[in-house]
């Protein structure tokens, strides 16, 4: 039986929420102080119900651009790197001030993609978390762009929040932005996707904000994430008033993204979401029906070809003869390519 809005969401305890760098300046691009403080009176009241709250911030490189009077996002690595430098102390400086009015603490967490594809250092960041959250202080998490490069980007905030969310096991992911929801051919907001098709991805488009990445189609592919870990994700416009205590209340609010059945193991998001693949392993159509229907492991016999070079231990991409990923997996040497144990159909 389907579920009510109401009774998918309010009873989400564990909510990662993100925060576009949109809803925390204002016209000039700068910090706004009023802005975040109305963010941040809606979680408090959340976190006063009991909820554990995690925020994934954008706004840190607009901050440092207002200091260094730039007018658009740059594009050089040093340069964006110099106005997270100057911009996330600033960032958090906002919050602290903001959250302490509220009689409640915050913490700073820095994140590479580098740091959760490790999986030592990815237990050690979910039990960080999971630590701060049982001493009810709010992390606030924003990728390390200080430090980042391509090779150990997550990409985007949106990104950023479905992988905490993964990470941390939340109930609920809530991004925030200007914009009301996924909207269809005829700019009306799509209340329920209930899976993500060819025709949904079509719908996203990208941004043409001068500070910001993403748009719609970064937020799709957080919904992937999400939902095929086992969670749901809401869309909504941050400027609408109480927007978070509606979406709480099953309120029809922006666009809810329903989860897949089958909430995935800690392990196994970590084998899915958190690695760029080492290797691609084509695989012909007898092996794809064992792998997604039968839930057998992938044998060596299987494979048709490897794209490019893994060892033992690496997580790699399965793709059907027609190039289409749908699973991903940790390899083995020998008759066994992917033990059904270190297998996830995406």
């Amino acid at each position: 039986m389907r579920k009510s809005r109401t009774e998918l969401l309010s009873r989400s305890r564990r909510l990662v929420i993100k925060f576009g760098t949109g809803l925390l300046t204002d016209a000039a691009q700068r910090l706004s102080q009023a802005q975040i403080g109305r963010l941040v009176e809606q979680v408090a009241a959340l976190h006063r119900e009991g909820r554990e709250i995690v925020l994934v911030s954008s706004g840190a490189i607009a901050a440092g651009m207002a200091v260094l009077g730039l007018a658009r996002r740059p594009r050089e690595l040093a340069e964006l790197q110099a106005c997270a430098a100057i911009g996330q102390g600033k960032l958090m400086a906002a919050y602290d001030e903001t959250f302490g009015r509220a009689g409640l603490h915050v913490a700073q967490v820095l994140l590479t993609h580098d740091d959760l594809h490790n999986r030592t250092r990815h237990l050690n960041a979910r039990q960080t978390l999971a630590t701060l959250l049982a001493r009810r202080v709010v992390p606030i998490i924003n990728e390390n762009d200080t430090v980042a490069v391509d090779e150990i980007k997550f990409g985007d905030n949106d990104r950023l929040g479905a992988l905490t969310a993964a990470l941390i096991d939340a109930d609920l992911l809530v991004i925030l932005s200007h914009v009301a929801g996924l909207l269809d051919r005829e700019q009306r907001v799509i209340a329920r996707v209930p899976a993500i098709t060819r025709d949904i991805e079509a719908l996203a488009g990208g941004t043409d904000r001068t500070t910001s990445v993403g748009g719609m189609k970064s937020k799709i592919e957080a919904a992937k994430i999400v939902t095929r870990a086992g969670l749901p994700l809401v869309i909504a416009d941050g400027d609408r008033p109480n927007v978070l205590a509606e979406i709480l209340a099953g309120n029809e609010v922006g666009t809810v993204f329903l989860p897949r059945a089958g909430r995935l193991s800690s392990r196994k998001r970590w084998i899915a979401f958190f690695h760029r693949p080492a290797a691609r392993l084509v695989v012909d159509d007898g092996a794809k029906q064992a792998l997604c229907g039968a839930g057998k492991s992938l044998l060596a016999k299987g494979v048709v070809r490897t794209e490019g070079a893994a060892s033992t231990g690496a997580v790699v991409s399965i793709c059907d003869q027609r190039g289409a990923e749908f699973a991903r997996g940790l390899l083995r040497s020998g008759a066994v390519v992917v033990h059904r144990d270190d297998l996830v159909i995406l």
